[in-house]
């Protein structure tokens, strides 16, 4: 999963509207999906041009929030990905994965915990435990993190978030989850751009060739 704003600047291909990452090969997990979810979140996306003339295309995806039917199929659409998996908990990094990742908590009977990303806000009295997580595909490094005693070694975690593209944040916190004791499940995401034979099983609704 990728950090940020929740913004994808993409360089636009000549002569249609899509991003140039359209041509690498992508894996999409559609489990138990209906595809009127899918229809849903095509039909909810847009693609932006910041400045005309620019090259340069923004993933708007306001319209997946602004849409009830779209909120009401996510938490049972991401949680699908896994059919048969029962996690006790569901992690997602901020931003975005506070809005997406409590969705499936809900629809998984599960609880969720937080995954904040250093420096985003005032410092968390609570003891926290941290990993680096490597450059991402703007080459931005950070850190991400989570309050220690909301994880144990009964616990069995599923990583939750919209956008994946190179898998580094969801590699990063399957290291810290087993390294406090979880099994961790998966990673579930709205749409999956990352490369196949990615080391970590990540698992979309979409494809980035799909929107």
């Amino acid at each position: 999963m990728d950090p940020g704003n929740g913004i994808k600047l993409t360089p636009r291909p000549s002569g249609y509207g899509r991003s140039v990452r359209r041509a690498r090969a992508r894996r999409c997990h559609h489990g138990s999906v209906s595809a009127d979810l899918r229809a849903l979140l095509r039909a909810t996306f847009r693609w932006t041009e910041p400045e005309p003339g620019s090259g340069l295309l923004v993933s708007d995806r306001s319209g997946w929030w602004r849409s009830p039917q779209v909120l009401d199929g996510l938490g049972p659409g991401l949680a699908g990905l896994f059919p048969g998996a029962r996690p006790t908990v569901v992690i997602s990094p901020e931003v975005t994965g506070f809005l997406v990742g409590p969705l499936v908590a809900r629809a998984l009977g599960a609880g969720f915990v937080e995954a904040y990303r250093e420096g985003a806000r005032r410092p968390i009295a609570e003891p926290m435990t941290w990993v680096d997580v490597p450059a991402d595909h703007r080459g931005d490094a950070q850190r991400l993190g989570i309050r220690t005693h909301l994880l144990g070694t009964g616990d069995s975690a599923l990583i939750v978030d919209d956008w994946a593209v190179t898998g580094a944040q969801s590699g990063a916190l399957t290291s810290l989850l087993t390294g406090l004791g979880a099994t961790v499940v998966g990673t579930a995401v709205i749409v999956n751009e990352c490369p196949p034979g990615s080391a970590h099983d990540i698992r979309g609704l979409l494809t980035g060739d799909d929107i």
